[in-house]
């Protein structure tokens, strides 16, 4: 009785399998009602949601600002990753080496990388306080006492320069007058309206830095714990997707999550390091010209900076003004300086920093940037690109493999002015009489150079 009841609870103890191998015909056709039920309340629910767009919008605004604390310490976690990372590797093997319990080594480990992360992070912050805001502070004084009286010089010099009488003279200098008459104007009545308002704005502009920095140091304590425990959450996210969709549809998103950690990672730390270098390296080029407003000129080129290609007019233009209206001839040296730096940096820093870690060319660069602008401002100029990167490769590999699917050759390359699809969905190419069955297809591990090379050789046959 005692071995039964010992069998009964052995049984039991273990989890049962839910379902059968197939459903039944009756289930198969309620199965297939509800999906056009499904499908049906779908559509209304988004017709209604359509309609009620602006409440939804608060609602997503309200969730976002509570969850921002949560939001910014993944984001600080995900920065400071490759530090943690870094410590584990060197770390790691020498304490297990010593230590009998490898848990306890590795928990050892990852304390001292995020001790390291959140040292160095605290140890550039108030490095760049400390340089940066008292000069800072000095420059922005001297550019709102000493601007008004730069203008007034510009309008005198201007004004004394000595011209013909001819009728584009004249018409140049009546130019001139109107337009210095309704800057007056506008410094007297819509600036004056502005700084009220801004000041009027002061206090809610306080209270909101404040409450941001407050969300920045809860983010901070959250990074600590997504970092101690993100192998855990990425398993706990593997499962839940491997739970939720075949195995076939779960390797590809898995596979399009890594991709895309490759993408945002290798470009958002590359683009942080290459944009601090330029800011440095200007601050010391504009050091040794001796150039009015140095570091503010500096902060603002390496800011700017890490928006892709526009990114350096973006911040040059201002700063050539700031210098201009101190020396004309030093902003004229200082244009030159900038075009020098950002030569260096489009065509030796910045690839040696990324790479082709897009993949994208200079034409989906700008399409990116300028789509990216134009719904999310700057914050749709920095991301717009490796996010554009990302939905580029999806295509990608859809095409690739439909392309692959009908046994056509993937590789863009192949589709010049001198090959074609006949009717029977056969690859010919009229150079080399090479067909489809003769390339070799792309597959997964397979070194590019390594394939292109076999298809050199095809064609070199076929020839």
């Amino acid at each position: 009785m005692s071995k039964d009841k010992s069998d009964e609870n052995t049984y039991y103890s273990n989890s049962p399998k839910i379902g059968r191998k197939g459903p039944s015909k009756l289930r198969q056709q309620f199965n297939r009602g509800m999906t056009y039920f499904l499908v049906v309340l779908v559509c209304i629910l988004f017709y209604f949601a359509m309609l009620r767009i602006e409440a939804i919008s608060r609602v997503v605004t309200m969730i976002m600002d509570v969850l921002k604390p949560i939001i910014y310490g993944c984001i600080i976690a995900y920065l400071l990753n490759p530090i943690v990372k870094t410590v584990d590797n060197v770390l790691v093997p020498v304490l297990e080496k010593r230590m009998s319990n490898k848990e306890r080594a590795r928990s050892l480990s990852r304390g001292a990388g995020i001790f390291t992360a959140l040292v160095l992070l605290v140890v550039l912050i108030v490095a760049l306080c400390n340089l940066m805001i008292p000069e800072l502070y000095s420059s922005i004084r001297n550019l709102i006492i000493t601007l008004p009286g730069q203008l007034n010089e510009l309008v005198n010099r201007f004004s004394n320069v000595t011209l013909d009488d001819s009728a584009m003279t004249t018409v140049m200098k009546a130019a001139f007058k109107e337009g210095t008459a309704t800057f007056q104007n506008w410094l007297r009545t819509d600036l004056m309206d502005m700084v009220n308002e801004v000041m009027s704005q002061l206090t809610f502009g306080v209270i909101n830095l404040l409450s941001e920095l407050v969300n920045a140091l809860i983010g901070v304590i959250v990074s600590i714990y997504v970092l101690y425990g993100k192998e855990k959450f990425a398993c706990q996210a593997k499962k839940g997707v491997y739970a939720l969709l075949t195995s076939e549809h779960a390797n590809i998103v898995l596979h399009l999550a890594t991709k895309t950690n490759e993408i945002f990672g290798g470009f958002i730390i590359g683009k942080m390091i290459d944009s601090a270098i330029i800011g440095v390296l200007c601050f010391f080029g504009l050091s040794i010209m001796n150039m009015p407003y140095t570091l503010l000129v500096s902060v603002i080129v390496g800011v700017t900076n890490v928006i892709p290609f526009f990114g350096p007019y973006i911040g040059a233009v201002p700063s050539a003004i700031l210098i201009m209206l101190s020396d004309p001839i030093k902003g004229l040296y200082f244009i030159i300086f900038v075009l020098i730096l950002q030569q260096f940096d489009g065509n030796i820093l910045g690839p040696k920093i990324l790479g082709n870690s897009t993949g994208l060319s200079a034409f989906w660069v700008i399409v990116a940037i300028l789509l990216g602008g134009g719904l999310f401002g700057f914050l749709g100029m920095l991301m717009g690109v490796p996010t554009f990167a990302v939905l580029y490769y999806i295509v990608k590999l859809i095409l690739d493999n439909r392309l692959e699917k009908k046994k056509l050759p993937a590789d863009s390359g192949y589709y010049d002015t001198m090959s074609y699809v006949d009717n029977n969905g056969k690859y010919v190419h009229l150079k080399s009489q090479v067909s489809c069955d003769d390339y070799v297809h792309p597959q997964p591990g397979t070194d590019e150079d390594e394939r292109d090379e076999k298809n050199e050789n095809n064609e070199e046959e076929g020839e």
